[in-house]
């Protein structure tokens, strides 16, 4: 069950690629694909049924859902350049953290920190108030709350 519920996150993505950005349809398949990304690891724990293929479906998921959005927003938004450049400096100290969890560990390292969890909620709801919140402000809020949490997994990385 967790595993078709990660599957509609994968065809609700693919299908935005081909709705107007901000359209009703979709908001729809917006909200589908991250509450389905909200539930199906849950679903999966409740029902015993975790396994290291639905890790990886539900991580390649999350890829498809992500590289979607990204090709359907960022032409639709107006961002402040200063606002570009935080989210440049905010992927470096990621990609680094990455390259640390990897040379310390040799795996990939991802920390599922209250903070990391808050950054995702953040970003995924940011669309929906694209027209209720000037960007400056919000984006600047996600912004300083992904610093943070990029910054708090480094230190949780460099403590392991």
């Amino acid at each position: 069950m967790a595993n078709f519920i990660t599957v509609i996150r994968i065809i609700c993505s693919i299908i935005l690629l081909f709705c107007p950005v901000f359209s009703p349809a979709f908001y729809v398949l917006y909200i589908i694909a991250g509450v389905s990304d909200m539930i199906d690891g849950a679903v999966a724990r409740t029902t015993g049924t975790v396994s290291d293929f639905g890790s990886k479906l539900d991580s390649a998921a999350d890829f498809v859902f992500v590289v979607v959005c990204l090709i359907k927003l960022i032409p639709a938004i107006h961002m402040p350049i200063w606002l570009i450049i935080w989210m440049i400096m905010i992927a470096v100290i990621k990609v680094i953290n990455l390259i640390h969890g990897y040379v310390a560990r040799k795996e990939i390292v991802a920390c599922h920190t209250v903070l990391n969890k808050m950054t995702g909620l953040l970003l995924f709801v940011l669309p929906l108030t694209i027209s209720l919140i000037d960007l400056r402000y919000s984006g600047a809020f996600v912004s300083m709350t992904a610093t943070i949490a990029a910054i708090q997994e480094g230190y949780l990385l460099s403590r392991k």
